[in-house]
């Protein structure tokens, strides 16, 4: 059974930081790409950032330079660092499989939320 345990979330100022974490557990951790999600009030959830298991990443065009993911494979954790915040990353944050197919296989778990103040 997978179990994807976020936290971090919190209330925070327009330009300010965050970072998230995720901790996984029921997979083998290092051979998965995992990815962060997230879903706004009334929107469908989308991918923002992805770690394949070679370590190489890739960001949605909202977020690239602002936030950065990164995983460690002891301690079966993904992370994502966000910088600058605006407004409208205002979301409940999810991380899951980095294929879309898989994550609906594992499930998700309660996420975390991030609020952005203007």
């Amino acid at each position: 059974q997978v179990q994807l345990v976020e936290s971090g979330g919190g209330l925070v100022q327009d330009g300010g930081s965050l970072r998230l974490s995720c901790a996984a557990s029921g997979i083998i951790f290092s051979r998965q790409g995992m990815g962060w999600y997230r879903q706004a009030p009334g929107k469908q959830r989308d991918l923002v950032a992805v770690i394949f298991s070679t370590g190489s990443t890739n960001y949605a065009d909202s977020v690239k330079g602002r936030f950065t993911i990164s995983r460690d494979n002891a301690k079966n954790t993904v992370y994502l660092q966000m910088h600058s915040l605006k407004p409208e990353d205002t979301a409940v944050y999810y991380c899951n499989a980095a294929q879309k197919n898989i994550a609906s296989i594992w499930g998700w778990g309660q996420g975390t939320q991030v609020t952005v103040s203007s």
